[in-house]
């Protein structure tokens, strides 16, 4: 009884030719959490700059008083 599975021979060109990926922790927990409650509609970009922004301390200048 010849089995298809004794010829196969699992190297790195075989492994690399897989058509499919698994994809990372991340995105299957967002897709989970997704699927109970979809998420908030997002801007692409803000208009008002992010928390502790660089520019939103007075920079201090050495040697000027």
């Amino acid at each position: 009884m010849a089995d298809d599975w004794d010829d196969l021979v699992l190297d790195e060109d075989f492994i690399r030719s897989a058509e499919t990926s698994e994809p990372s922790a991340r995105a299957r927990m967002l897709a989970a959490r997704w699927r109970q409650e979809s998420p908030e509609p997002q801007p692409w970009r803000s208009d008002e700059p992010p928390a502790g922004w660089f520019f939103s301390r007075r920079r201090k200048r050495w040697g000027r008083r």
